[in-house]
């Protein structure tokens, strides 16, 4: 099965609805896996660096402006990378790390963030540098919470965000996301393209 909700509706009521929903998931699910090839994930962005990204949901899509309350709850769904019962694994496209959001002083301290939080027993965090060879063509970002009958993939598209549950389509999310996995660098591999972006946040004009 595969749902489908426009933006524009699961967005009526403002951005603080949604991270409600999103705690929700993530207190529920203990494992959980995310592909993001252009972004940071949410789970793992500082507040300055949600509050572009809220900010420009917001201004996207025309819908209520309450982007502190929103920001707030997603700031308070990343305690599960505390709390000793979730575990994820993430792998991030390199390009997530100059894509600009912000400006270079939301970047260095989001970078920063990252090399601080790659050493979380929760988390497992890979970088798939853009010159990895995948065995795979590209695709879009994606999450998978949970495992066997009560896993499901969910996707962000432009218009709308989708769950997909039927058993064959998730086969191939999970399939994708592996291949990703295998073909990403962890541990220091990953802490050198971190380091390697702080770098070019560092140096960069501030107006960039």
């Amino acid at each position: 099965m595969t749902g489908s909700v426009p933006w524009q509706e699961r967005l009526s009521a403002g951005t603080e609805a949604v991270q409600d929903d999103v705690i929700s998931w993530y207190r529920n699910t203990r494992e959980g896996r995310a592909y993001l090839p252009d972004m940071i994930w949410g789970t793992l962005q500082t507040e300055a660096y949600a509050t572009v990204i809220l900010g420009q949901v917001v201004e996207f899509l025309g819908t209520p402006n309450d982007v502190p309350a929103g920001v707030a709850k997603r700031m308070r769904r990343q305690q599960v990378l505390y709390d000793g019962e979730h575990h994820y694994d993430v792998v991030l496209g390199e390009q997530a790390l100059y894509t600009n959001i912000g400006g270079p002083e939301v970047m260095r301290g989001q970078i920063e963030r990252l090399i601080d939080e790659a050493s979380l027993p929760s988390l497992r965090l890979g970088i798939l540098s853009s010159t990895a060879r995948v065995g795979l063509f590209p695709v879009h970002g994606f999450n998978i919470y949970g495992t066997g009958n009560d896993a499901r993939a969910h996707v962000e598209l432009v218009s709308s965000s989708m769950d997909v549950t039927e058993p064959g389509e998730l086969a191939l999310y999970e399939k994708a996301f592996a291949l990703l996995r295998t073909a990403a660098v962890h541990g220091a591999g990953a802490e050198t393209l971190l380091r390697k972006a702080h770098a070019h946040w560092s140096s960069a004009p501030a107006r960039e």
